[in-house]
């Protein structure tokens, strides 16, 4: 009888210290997973090569040298891409003569729907210094992994699919690098300063 109560101690301290193992594999992915790294991260932003709404092919190299504003969607979203679109244009407005300090970037995450012509139809309703960017799928998971932006197409009820997405907007310097984002539904004043301030640091 001891000896069966010795065995049943033993196994379940063995799946106390198995369960306590797992746990800490999976915490240990979770606190290094790409969602959990905050922005101005070393090893958020680097190198793409997307088609923008001419039709040409561009790299990160394109746009350095100057402040960049990026912002990732799609343009069959609902919602978020929009509203988010809407609000920088007003922002450009608001930012008066420093606005053509900036690049300012919209890449789409829709690969299958989002080419050049779709992107240049799509923009032409925001403000014309809002570049669109898009690519084959390759090259979104490609830009989308070292973004650190999270997208997941979903399907819908009535056999279309949305696009799940990071709806931050972020900031980079004239190097390249992210330096920080923009929340989104971002108040005016507020993000006005916060590009002063990354314009003054460039």
């Amino acid at each position: 009888m001891q000896r069966r109560d010795f065995a049943l101690l033993s196994i379940g301290t063995l799946v106390l210290v198995l369960t306590l193992a797992l746990f800490l594999v999976v915490f240990g992915k979770q606190a290094t997973s790409p969602e959990s790294a905050g922005p101005g991260s070393t090893d958020i932003g680097g190198q793409f090569q997307l088609v923008d709404s001419d039709g040409s092919l561009v790299s990160q190299d394109d746009f350095l040298g100057k402040p960049t504003i990026m912002f990732f969607g799609f343009t069959y979203c609902p919602d978020i891409c929009p509203s988010t679109l809407f609000n920088l244009s007003r922002l450009i407005k608001q930012l008066g003569n420093q606005a053509d300090q900036f690049n300012y970037l919209f890449v789409s995450l829709d690969w299958q729907r989002d080419g050049p012509d779709q992107l240049s139809r799509y923009l032409s309703v925001f403000d014309s210094r809002i570049h669109g960017l898009s690519g084959n799928e390759a090259q979104i998971d490609a830009i989308a992994e070292t973004y650190r932006v999270h997208y997941e197409r979903v399907e819908t009820d009535n056999g279309d699919y949305t696009i799940s997405h990071t709806a931050s907007t972020y900031l980079l310097d004239p190097e390249g690098n992210v330096v920080g984002t923009l929340a989104y539904d971002f108040d005016l004043d507020e993000a006005q300063a916060s590009l002063e301030q990354l314009l003054a640091s460039s």
